[in-house]
């Protein structure tokens, strides 16, 4: 198959959800069909290791955000041509997207652009609506993560281009992620062995809804009085966080682990009976979730999980079947499920059990990057 050609400033060592998007999926491509055209990032030692260990080669450019102006087009040409490159697969569509009808110019066939949560907002805005129609009739295909991104994005960019887009999500590793990940040892050294644990991995931001947790808790508590929150992550609404739960006489039931590294953070999942991040649509639809891959990863670990409605993430949640969807904004309905959930063991295990077998039928990394395999296919 011939050569494709990453153009991107989402990739790993950069930390960041996207950035592990392409990279899981670049590596599961032939290696000798790959090559990676990548801005550069803080800590050059920490970059060229990484750079090292890859079975494909990366091409890193000096500025830390490649734009789409003539200096990276000339490069990206340059690199494609070199290389014969005959597809090209941007990161992230918006805004490198543009850059595909110079890089056609310079002979490549299939050109792809990965979307992702910010293009439905690009969508939502007149100036970069106009850019998005532009990306989207530059390149053959534009994938989307599910029926909200869907959505959005194809009433900017036009019928034409709309017909042409692909169901493209990330995968879940569901070797990694999986009922035996160590929760135990985790309960156990955070002191929460035999409590009904709450538990939410995410960045800290608003959008995602801790505080709607923290208000939840006292309804909780009620019922399930030796429950805790377990808050995995760290973000800037932490000190936010904090002084909530002293506000609200739960401090004692909130616990906060902090920024934890990735390969810790399965045991995390499985350190909690339920997973819950209600998250919330916020800034008149520019800040919403794309999808929530977080959802699928506790349902992967075998937990239910309680979402909230914003952008895509009831994608990623079967209603009723590996767990319910919420609003954002509601506290009392957050609880109510919540204490289902932790007063029903049986409950628990069969919405849990789904989750794990829907990640294995559909949202397996291997299968997902068998589908973009064929869509670069020249």
């Amino acid at each position: 198959m011939p050569k494709t050609l990453i153009v991107t400033n989402d990739f790993p060592p950069r930390p960041g959800g996207i950035q592990r998007f392409v990279h899981s999926m670049a590596v599961r491509q032939p290696a000798d069909e790959i090559v990676v055209y990548a801005s550069s990032w803080r800590g050059g030692e920490e970059t060229a290791r990484f750079d090292a260990e890859q079975p494909f080669q990366v091409i890193r450019d000096p500025a830390t955000m490649l734009l789409p102006n003539p200096r990276t087009a000339r490069r990206a040409a340059g690199i494609l041509r070199a290389e014969r490159c005959q597809a090209v697969w941007f990161g992230a569509a918006a805004p490198l997207g543009l850059l595909a009808p110079a890089l056609r110019r310079a002979g490549a066939r299939r050109l792809l652009g990965m979307t992702h949560g910010h293009e439905a907002a690009w969508a939502q805005l007149p100036g970069s609506r106009r850019m998005l129609r532009k990306v989207g009739e530059g390149v053959d295909t534009l994938t989307y993560l599910g029926e909200y991104t869907r959505s959005r994005i194809a009433g900017a960019i036009g019928p034409g281009p709309a017909a042409r887009m692909a169901h493209l999500p990330p995968g879940v590793d569901e070797r990694v992620f999986h009922p035996g990940s160590g929760g135990a040892e985790v309960r156990a050294r955070l002191g929460l062995t035999d409590r009904p644990v709450v538990v939410c991995v995410s960045r800290l931001v608003p959008r995602k809804g801790q505080d709607t947790l923290i208000e939840a808790l006292p309804q909780v508590l009620a019922k399930e009085p030796e429950a805790v929150l377990l808050i995995v992550g760290g973000g800037p609404y932490l000190p936010a966080l904090r002084r909530l739960a002293e506000a609200r006489g739960v401090a004692r039931s909130v616990v906060f682990t902090g920024e934890v590294p990735w390969p810790e953070l399965p045991a995390h999942y499985g350190a909690g009976d339920v997973f819950a991040m209600p998250c919330r649509t916020r800034r008149g639809g520019l800040d919403v979730e794309g999808l929530g891959m977080v959802y699928l990863e506790a349902s992967a670990t075998g937990l239910p999980v309680v979402a909230g409605d914003s952008g895509g993430a009831p994608d990623a949640v079967r209603e009723g079947e590996t767990g319910y969807v919420v609003p954002g904004r509601a506290p009392e309905l957050l609880a109510e499920r919540l204490v289902q959930l932790l007063g029903d063991p049986g409950l628990r295990q069969r919405l849990g059990a789904a989750g794990r077998a829907w990640v294995e039928q559909q949202w397996s990394w291997e299968l997902l990057a068998g589908r973009l395999r064929g869509l670069l296919a020249v």
